[in-house]
């Protein structure tokens, strides 16, 4: 059976464990919790994205796996990208979900440290009045969780790009999915688009009426998605 690494962002493995989910009947899914999410511990040594990366790229390596199906969203995106870009000889498809990383002067990645709950629903979603969550309903063991994982997403992924990455980019060999919400305002769909530019065998789908997260608020368009690519 094939493998497939799939890897979430800063709201924690439920934003992707649908298509983990998805994956699992058909392919062997490792879904890791990033260290210092939800309690994890996070080594001294991890302090930024590309360790992240290196990190699961020796996971591959210890398995001894190949022509994995690498699949990110937001900063899950950024590390898969860093992933392909240091060394792509173990992943045969990369996916990116509305993905951080790079820098668009043109288009700022939003300011998602800054935002306030209704901020977070206005930007990071289309349907912002389903998905906002006001705090105070929130327990408070499950508002500790959320704000430890801002803390280590803060301190891993501090504004959210590397400058040098877009230039690494143009040596990523990986044929490559790039698929982005049409209203996401975190990261814009311009950006996305600039980001798939940057890599050689890319394409780009923007998925209608989603945000940040369109796994989550269309899922059967987006895992279509993924599905057709992976058949090709």
């Amino acid at each position: 059976m094939t493998s497939s690494l799939v890897l979430h962002g800063g709201g924690g493995p439920r934003t992707v464990q649908g298509i983990a989910d998805h994956l699992a009947p058909t392919t062997d899914v490792i879904l890791p919790t990033l260290p210092g999410w939800n309690g994890t511990e996070r080594p001294a040594s991890i302090t930024d994205v590309s360790h992240l990366a290196q990190l699961y790229l020796d996971l591959l390596a210890e398995r001894d796996l190949s022509d994995v199906l690498v699949i990110g969203s937001s900063l899950g995106g950024w590390i898969a990208a860093e992933m392909a870009a240091r060394d792509g000889s173990r992943i045969g498809k990369l996916v990116l979900i509305d993905a951080v990383g790079i820098t668009v002067p043109a288009e700022p990645i939003r300011d998602f440290f800054a935002l306030d709950p209704r901020g977070v629903a206005e930007y990071a979603w289309h349907d912002s009045e389903r998905y906002y969550v006001d705090p105070a309903t929130i327990p408070e063991p499950q508002q500790a969780i959320q704000r430890a994982n801002m803390a280590t997403m803060r301190a891993i992924a501090g504004e959210m790009h590397d400058p040098a990455l877009s230039g690494r980019l143009s040596g990523v060999k990986t044929p490559t999915l790039v698929i982005w919400g049409e209203s996401d305002r975190i990261v814009t769909p311009e950006y996305g688009r600039a980001y798939a530019g940057l890599i050689p065998d890319a394409r780009f789908h923007v998925v209608a009426q989603a945000g940040h997260l369109p796994q989550l608020e269309q899922p059967a368009a987006t895992l279509a998605l993924i599905d057709n690519f992976r058949a090709e």
